[in-house]
């Protein structure tokens, strides 16, 4: 016995009911209805309600009722041939309107769509309008042709299933990169040097740029304009050469933002594609503090060479002239340590002082991290 609510669910899964027609479903129905030399052939699929004709040889509408259609009574056998020599002498069907009006429905064969699991989605059938017989192997023959469409609804289902997948995690994966301070693209260029983006986060609307997103995602030229101009030439030198030499990209450069200009790094990998277009996968990110702190770090260290110079050379002539005294008179030794004296304040005013000034910069470069 069916169970309906599992075979519901199970026709649900499918995705075929009142759907476009099918090639290769049209084709399979074309050829029962030339093997077995009938004037109508169909593939039937039957939902609570009604009957949804999936590949219609001949009728004006594409579904009927359900309790008025023929292959509801096919339901119940997957691995049979339903066959009805005169519909007018079948007490199932002989007050069904499309046997007592047009279009005079008077012989019907039905091969069951078995799913693997057995449930039953409808038929390929043949109708004919006036009664007759089909053999054995025409039998067979719609039997072979409805594995034949099942087999194409199953590997279609497949498809299905495997697209929702990759939908459902690029869904997923869009609102992983949408979260996060970087911006993540897939770059194309087409083969006759045109630019757009395949893919370009959400993200980079953290990045305080000086265009909007949907701009920038419309034409990759309107952000990549926003270049500071003594950056410019080198960028797209870099840029270029990954797509017309498939190196991988990695270059600085200072970007427009709403505040002025800030650095930002972009990395990238370049593919070949066989319809000859390049696709960079990659990122782009702000480092404006790291530079800012290199830059710090490059002043403090010219800061403590350039101060210390003065002291230390002091030091070194101080001790030189004690090594080279023979004699050193008790007066002269005061007054060389004195100036001993003197240059090691000078050294611990200056260290105290460098100390203050690296805590205010630690200080205000973790405030701008946080």
């Amino acid at each position: 016995m069916v169970n309906e609510e599992d075979r519901l669910k199970e026709l649900d899964s499918y995705q075929v009911v009142d759907t476009a027609p099918e090639k290769e479903l049209d084709e399979l129905a074309n050829i029962a209805k030339l093997i077995c030399d009938v004037p109508f052939s169909f593939i039937t699929i039957i939902d609570k309600n009604e009957q949804w004709l999936k590949v219609n040889s001949g009728l004006k509408f594409n579904k009927t009722s359900r309790k008025d259609s023929f292959c509801q009574y096919a339901l119940n056998n997957p691995n049979e041939v339903m066959v009805v020599n005169d519909l007018t002498k079948d007490l199932r069907f002989k007050d069904n309107p499309f046997v007592k009006g047009n279009p005079k429905i008077r012989f019907y064969a039905g091969a069951p769509l078995a799913t693997p699991r057995g449930n039953v989605l409808g038929t390929l059938c043949i109708f004919d309008q006036k009664p007759r017989e089909i053999s054995i192997n025409h039998r067979k023959a719609l039997f072979a042709l409805a594995k034949k469409a099942m087999d194409h609804l199953n590997h279609r289902k497949l498809i299905l299933e495997q697209k929702n997948k990759i939908e459902s995690n690029a869904d997923e994966l869009k609102k992983l990169t949408d979260n996060v301070p970087i911006g993540i693209f897939l770059l194309k260029k087409d083969t006759n040097g045109k630019l757009s983006f395949e893919f370009l986060n959400r993200g980079l609307k953290n990045l305080q740029l000086d265009i909007s997103y949907e701009k920038w995602q419309s034409s990759p030229e309107l952000g990549f304009a926003l270049v500071h101009p003594e950056d410019k030439e080198n960028f797209s030198k870099n840029l270029f050469d990954s797509f017309n030499n498939l190196k991988p990209l990695y270059t600085e450069y200072r970007f427009k933002s709403k505040n002025g200009y800030r650095w930002h790094f972009v990395t990238a990998q370049a593919q070949k594609s066989k319809d000859g277009s390049v696709r960079l996968y990659g990122c782009f990110q702000d480092i404006n503090n790291r530079v800012e702190l290199e830059k710090a770090i490059e002043q403090i260290s010219f800061d403590i060479s350039h101060v210390l110079r003065k002291p230390v050379t002091s030091l070194l002539g101080l001790t030189q002239l004690i090594h080279t005294e023979k004699v050193i008179k008790k007066a002269e030794l005061r007054e060389y340590v004195e100036h001993i004296k003197s240059v090691s304040l000078e050294l611990d005013s200056f260290t105290r002082e460098l100390y203050a000034i690296y805590n205010e910069k630690r200080k205000k470069f973790n405030t701008i991290k946080k």
